[in-house]
């Protein structure tokens, strides 16, 4: 398994609400052609009205190439820097879990 934890922060209401539009076309794309992306949820953090938190779990290494070789996900990084005022990225080394078959 592959996995990161992606900490964005917006620039502020109007552009968080652009930049969730954003992730919402980006998210569709995700979930229609990318079967070896095994999770990709972004989530809003309570209290933080300009925080998103992105998981991502990926198959494989092989997986994340695909995905960040993606037209949509291309788009996606090229437009979401106008939105937010910074982004911290941690990779994910997996240890255990529940719900996720981690021999594939």
């Amino acid at each position: 398994m592959f996995g990161l934890m992606v900490r964005f922060t917006c620039k502020d209401e109007a552009a968080a609400a652009a930049f969730d539009a954003l992730v919402a076309r980006t998210g569709e794309q995700i979930r229609a052609h990318e079967p070896e992306t095994v999770i990709y949820t972004v989530h809003r953090v309570d209290g933080r009205p300009l925080e998103r938190i992105f998981y991502e779990l990926y198959r494989d290494a092989d997986a994340f190439a695909f995905h960040e070789a993606q037209d949509y996900v291309r788009a996606f990084l090229d437009e979401r820097d106008r939105y937010l005022s910074t982004v911290e990225v941690d990779r994910l080394e997996f240890v255990s879990g529940k719900g996720v078959d981690h021999e594939r």
